[in-house]
């Protein structure tokens, strides 16, 4: 997210998304789609024992609608925002603000649903339509009186039209405070969506779908076009939205399941029917941000030690392996994977949560959610990958992390991925074993040599924490478990920290060649395996 956006998060106020400044980084671009209307069936239209839209009801209706939707070809919607808000600048869009009074359910749920705006980047409007418990489907119709026009927004003011459909919305929840409502889901802009749980804000953002991600042929953005928002009960702490998702090449179905809470989580049912060969899909997508961090060798010109909303990957292999993948801004696009099958759960991090490794008193890195990804069910052979962008902004959502399935989805066929999405923070409650604190590196010269080694060689320093190393005694015995490819790995020392319960591996590489050096180490005792296996790849032109 921007540091411009970060100051403006009171409750009930407009929140200018990361993805709002993100999504035209690069070649990036959104397909522009207008407002579509779908008929659900009334309680008369049910089976006679059925009284009221379900979420079963729903979500198997929207999964008809898109499959008759991809057994034809896609058709573009007509743009229809209003130039002048199309134009609107950065300043003008975060002058409107929507207005609380206007929210759904105020006083008959435990949840508040307020909307997004149309204009600026967000220029394709999406249709929403309430469902409450008789069975009663009601689209939500745009009004300006719903909206306060600040004194910057009043000259786009004349083309404000009651025709115009949301830009998305977000919804409210007792997270923090008891008596008090507050913010803890936003769908806005393509099949993006943010989630954070108590005390935590915004940072990383989950997607729908990634279609040819950081392929030469370029990336594909399906739009959520519909959403359908079930009431829940007063008292009930869960609440369903199903959505409609289309694009050029797949259209699909999704049902999330929201559940705020200490952690936050979503459940998410999504049906895709592909109407053409797709080169590569990726899976519960995760995007986020990495500018700078302890890892980087680069000088960055900022008062700020650290800028990211995420500093890991970690994924929990199928045979119970943990492997944690430091997050770079690298100089040229990467792309990497991690190969598995059926792999029990993938998620970006951000595992640094001390305010002074970011000084930003606005941003509140530290305060970013990580989030966790939980297949259910089998989702066979594949592969976790993670792309790496570069950019010189922190702005620029520059990482995705995502699963790809090594049998590309057929077109004319029904696929279905089911999975849970949770925050949490530096910790995930099911792994035990001692986790990366910090990843530092350096060139390899020792201090004071006239004729040190190249710059490519390099001298790393991995410090483990927690587990099992709490309970350890400094004089124990620890080894390194290490493998390299693509270079040699010398000089390992590995011994405890002045830190209770925090060792360091500390070694030199010495790439072979031109080109990356894949690199494991983790910490054991004898035969035990103490530690997650730090993944990290090298590469020579990361060298200032």
């Amino acid at each position: 997210m921007s540091d411009a956006s970060h100051s403006y998060r009171e409750q009930g106020e407009l929140e200018l998304t990361s993805v709002l400044k993100r999504l035209f980084y690069g070649t990036l671009f959104f397909t522009c789609l207008a407002l579509t209307g779908l008929s659900l069936p009334s309680a008369a239209q049910s089976a006679p024992e059925a009284t009221a839209n379900t979420p079963d009801v729903v979500f198997a209706t929207v999964k008809e609608r898109a499959q008759a939707l991809a057994d034809k070809p896609y058709q573009k919607p007509d743009h229809n925002v209003p130039e002048a808000l199309a134009a609107m600048n950065y300043e003008q869009y975060r002058s409107i603000h929507f207005r609380r009074e206007a929210g759904l359910w105020q006083r008959d749920s435990l949840f508040e649903v307020q909307f997004f705006h149309p204009g600026f980047y967000y220029n394709e409007p999406v249709t929403i339509t309430t469902v409450d418990k008789a069975g009663s489907n009601t689209r939500v119709p745009f009004k300006s009186e719903y909206f306060r026009y600040g004194d910057q927004a009043k000259p786009v003011m004349d083309a404000v039209t009651e025709d115009l459909g949301f830009a998305g919305f977000r919804v409210h929840y007792p997270l923090n405070e008891a008596d008090r409502k507050s913010e803890f889901v936003v769908f806005q802009g393509a099949t993006y969506f943010r989630l954070v749980g108590p005390g935590q804000v915004y940072g990383l953002s989950a997607r729908g779908l990634a279609i040819d991600t950081a392929e030469s042929s370029g990336e594909e953005f399906p739009v959520f076009r519909d959403f359908w928002l079930l009431q829940p009960d007063k008292e009930q702490t869960t609440m369903t939205v199903v959505a409609l998702m289309d694009s050029p090449s797949i259209s699909g179905a999704y049902r999330f399941t929201l559940a705020p809470g200490a952690p936050t989580v979503v459940d998410v049912d999504a049906v895709l029917y592909p109407r053409t060969e797709i080169n590569k899909v990726g899976v519960a997508p995760l995007t986020s941000m990495f500018h700078h961090g302890e890892n980087s060798t680069n000088y960055v010109d900022d008062i700020r030690p650290e800028i990211h909303d995420s500093d890991g990957l970690l994924l929990n292999s199928s045979q119970g392996d943990w492997i944690w993948r430091p997050l770079s801004n690298p100089k040229s696009l990467r792309v990497s994977s991690l190969q598995d099958t059926n792999p029990k759960g993938f998620g970006l991090l951000q595992r640094d949560r001390e305010f002074n490794s970011y000084l930003d008193a606005e941003a509140h890195y530290s305060d970013r959610p990580s989030l966790w990804v939980t297949p259910k069910g089998e989702w066979g052979e594949g592969r976790v990958e993670l792309v790496e962008i570069p950019t010189n902004s922190e702005t620029n959502d520059n990482i995705v992390a995502y699963w790809v399935p090594k049998q590309p989805l057929a077109p004319n066929t029904e696929h279905l991925f089911s999975y849970q999405l949770r925050t949490f923070e530096e910790r995930l409650p099911s792994q035990g074993l001692a986790q990366v604190e910090r990843t530092r590196t350096g060139w390899a010269a020792i201090p004071g040599q006239e004729d040190g080694p190249p710059r490519t060689h390099r001298k790393f320093a991995i410090d483990f924490t927690g587990g099992e190393l709490d309970n350890i005694s400094t004089e124990a015995k620890l080894k390194a478990k290490v493998s390299a490819m693509g270079g040699e790995i010398t000089h390992i020392v590995v011994e405890p920290l002045p830190v209770k319960g925090m060792w360091r591996v500390a070694f030199t590489l010495i790439p072979e060649g031109e080109g990356p050096a894949d690199m494991q180490v983790s910490l054991t005792m004898r035969d035990q395996q103490l530690s997650e296996v730090w993944s990290y790849v090298w590469y020579p032109d990361s060298v200032q």
